[in-house]
């Protein structure tokens, strides 16, 4: 599952909405927000695709584009 960053998302929130959808801690979450605002884009979860559409869905509530890929 790949997080895209944008210009209206805080740092904050993309940290906050990763633990919640992911269940990761706060370390590897602000990892991935430095990816996604630095890089433009992280790969933030892996798993079976359920797990990935549930907790990509979580994550577009606040306005992320989140896309569930297979590997």
């Amino acid at each position: 599952m790949t997080v895209f960053d944008n210009d209206f998302n805080t740092q904050s929130e993309v940290i906050n909405i990763l633990m919640v959808a992911t269940g990761c801690d706060l370390e590897e979450a602000e990892m991935e927000t430095w990816e996604v605002h630095n890089l433009g884009k992280s790969v933030v979860h892996h798993g079976d695709q359920p797990e990935c559409e549930q907790a990509a869905s979580v994550i577009a509530q606040i306005g992320i584009e989140v896309r569930v890929s297979q590997e």
